[in-house]
Parts: structure tokens; sequence; C-alpha cells
């Protein structure tokens, strides 16, 4: 049985842009259910009072879209009692080991080489657009558990933004919901206190100085040409949303309308 969830926020000390999804429109003049579909950032960090609140939400399933090197890095999720965890790894919009070891430890120079005059967005739009042709497989697996019996669930990555944000608004194409409706929620991973905490490998003043944030600024900001190049790869590669759940993610109209039932008022 779902519990109830706050009407307020909560404020977790060690889990960033944690959110329920629940009351986005679907184009037909329903909403997504509170209390049934909530998405964050990773949880390895979480507090105490932290996986005490995340255990009152009733999760029945955490989808963990974060690989090996995420993992290492920060750590294993915290575990919640009675909580099934997935572990499907998407690949990282910013991925390649050389790649994030100049982010965190790169000069004024070399973050130009690698991040100046649109490198940085275009990557981004780039594993965007990758994310949705191949991994199809883990967009099916996950919509296909929801609709069976995974919910209430938690969609994380390492940020909430890219993978996570991705996987929610797939799994809200699904149900219907309005896309404006999608994008707005994607864009509150821009908040200030949801944003994931740059960290670079020196602490000087220099290294996190207006031009070097600047340069990373693409790297860590959710923007709406990177979901808009998302959707765009559904419309080219197969034609439309319901081509792509369809024959992308082999969902047949019984799943989908399981999936309404789970998720939508």
């Amino acid at each position: 049985m779902t519990q109830q969830v706050p009407s307020t926020e909560p404020e977790l000390a060690g889990v960033r842009n944690f959110r329920d999804v629940g009351g986005l429109p679907t184009v037909d003049g329903r909403r997504v259910r509170h209390g049934v579909l909530f998405r964050s950032g990773h949880l390895a960090h979480a507090t105490d009072r932290d996986a005490a609140f995340l255990s009152s939400l009733g999760l029945h399933t955490i989808f963990d879209f974060r690989n090996a090197a995420d993992k290492k890095l920060e750590g294993p999720d915290v575990e919640l009692p009675g909580v099934r965890n997935v572990n499907l790894p998407l690949s990282d919009p910013a991925d390649g080991a050389e790649f994030w070891r100049m982010v965190r430890d790169g000069d004024l120079d070399q973050l130009r080489t690698i991040l100046a005059d649109g490198k940085a967005a275009n990557r981004m739009i780039a594993s965007y657009r990758m994310i949705i042709t191949e991994r199809t497989a883990e967009h099916s697996h996950v919509l296909h558990a929801l609709a069976q019996d995974s919910v209430p669930a938690l969609m994380h990555c390492a940020a909430g933004k890219d993978r996570a944000g991705l996987s929610i608004a797939v799994t809200l194409l699904a149900v219907g919901v309005d896309e404006d409706a999608i994008r707005a929620d994607y864009l509150e991973s821009n908040a200030k206190h949801r944003r994931y905490k740059v960290h670079r490998s020196s602490s000087a003043a220099s290294a996190y100085s207006p031009e070097v944030m600047e340069l990373l600024g693409p790297l860590f900001d959710a923007r709406a040409e990177y979901l808009a190049a998302a959707l765009e790869t559904i419309e080219e590669t197969w034609g439309g949303v319901e081509a792509y759940l369809e024959r992308g993610l082999k969902l047949t109209p019984q799943t989908r309308e399981r999936l309404r039932e789970r998720l939508l008022d």
C-alpha cells in the first residue's frame, strides 16, 4: 500500500535532487499519483535521518543507473530494509575516465581544450541521443517492472539529472504526461539546493574560478536543449513516441494500461 508523502518537500542532508514526480498532468486530463514515483541523486551519502525518511515512503524498488566507476567514486547506496535494488548502468553523459580526470584535475588551458566553444554541451547532447538509441533494453526493463509490481519506485543516478532524468522522462512519456510538464520537471534539477556539487582535486580558489565554473557548467546543468535532443532522436529514429514505445521499448497496449493504472490518479 502506498505511503502518504508529506506535502512539503523534505530537506535531505546527504541526498541531492530528491523529489516526488506526483502531480504532473497527462494530455488526457489525469495526473501522476503522489507517492508512487520518486527521483534523486545517489543514496551513498544518505544520513540515518535521510534513510529513515526514504524508508517511510514504502518503496518497493530502487533503480540505480550508475555504473561501476560511479559506485567506486561515491560508494554503494545505503541499504533500506525490504527494498529491492536494481542496478541498470546507463552510459554516463560525460563518460570516459580520461575525460573525467581532466574535469577533476585539469588546469584552465586543458579545460578550455576539452570544453570550450560548445564542446561540453555538444558532448552532453550526443550522450543523451546515445542513451535513447542504445539503452532501449534498460528502459524497457524499467517500464515492464513498474507495470508489474515495482511501485512505489525511486530512480537515481549520480546527480539525478541525466540518466535518471531521461529514465523519468521516458516513463512519463509512456503514461501520456504532457511534454511541457516533463520538461519543467527535468529543469527542476537546476535549483540551487538540488544541483550536484562540483568536486575538483585542488581546493585552490583558481580551481573554482568563474571561468572554470563556466566551462564546467554544461556538464552540471539540466538544459532544455539536452532533453530536446533526446525527444528529437525518438522522432528521427522511430518516427514518434508511440512507435518508440511499441517498437523500441516493446510495450504492448496492455502493459501501457497497467502502467497508467499504477502511476496515474
